[in-house]
């Protein structure tokens, strides 16, 4: 098997990759994140997932293992606005008691790059995420966690006290709003032998969610 590399520091998408059963080594991207002026949210995560997987790949040592990266960048849209990670409370406050009782986007841009022939496969994992109605308390208790500081949109989807999602009528893939859509990165690995038959089981196990989608996205 082609050894496989996940650009990433996040601990969510560590955990999420190691569902699949596959081995990997973990390498940070130290990139420049500023969107550029007048930047789509879809071209900006795609072009970060892109840079993160290609700065990875100019690190490596001169090695014959010639490995699979694995690149991630995620945001929150609402109304075509980017909401990355607060800078402190108040700014995570602004940004949930906006999303309340709204339904966002949850982008993100996944980047494989193939290291042997140096060919990249990317795409824009769409997710929409409908927010409950929340309470101030709620929100409040939420926010002096410290939880909301490190997380696109200020929130945690699997976070197991605030639940902050309208799970009764969300009907996407869970996986992507924590990070890394797998069921779209087990059918990109695919092609290069990765092989996770029991992907779907592991997934379910592990997030508080019945995914509708992984029939069609497994074919």
């Amino acid at each position: 098997m082609r050894p496989l590399i996940l650009a990433s520091a996040s601990p969510r998408r560590r955990q999420l990759l190691a569902l699949a059963g596959w081995p990997f080594a973990v390498a940070t991207a130290d990139i420049d994140e500023t969107p550029l002026p007048t930047e789509h949210p879809s071209a900006f995560v795609g072009r970060l997932s892109q840079a993160k997987a290609r700065a990875v790949a100019d690190r490596l040592p001169p090695t014959n293992e010639q490995p699979i990266i694995v690149a991630c960048d995620t945001t929150v849209v609402l109304d075509d606005t980017l909401l990355n990670k607060p800078a402190d409370a108040a700014e995570a406050r602004a940004m949930l008691a906006t999303l309340r009782g709204r339904t966002h986007l949850v982008l993100t841009g996944l980047a494989v790059l193939d290291t042997a022939t140096d060919v990249l496969h990317a795409e824009i994992v769409e997710t929409p995420v409908p927010m409950r109605f929340f309470s101030d308390a709620e929100m409040e208790a939420y926010i002096a966690s410290g939880d909301p500081l490190d997380k696109a949109g200020a929130y945690a989807i699997q976070h197991p006290s605030f639940q902050p999602v309208d799970r009764a009528v969300f009907s996407h893939c869970f996986a992507n709003v924590m990070g890394l859509p797998l069921c779209h990165l087990r059918r990109r690995l695919h092609a290069f032998g990765l092989v996770a038959p029991e992907l779907h089981q592991a997934c379910q196990a592990f997030i508080p969610y019945d995914c509708p989608l992984f029939n069609n996205l497994l074919v």
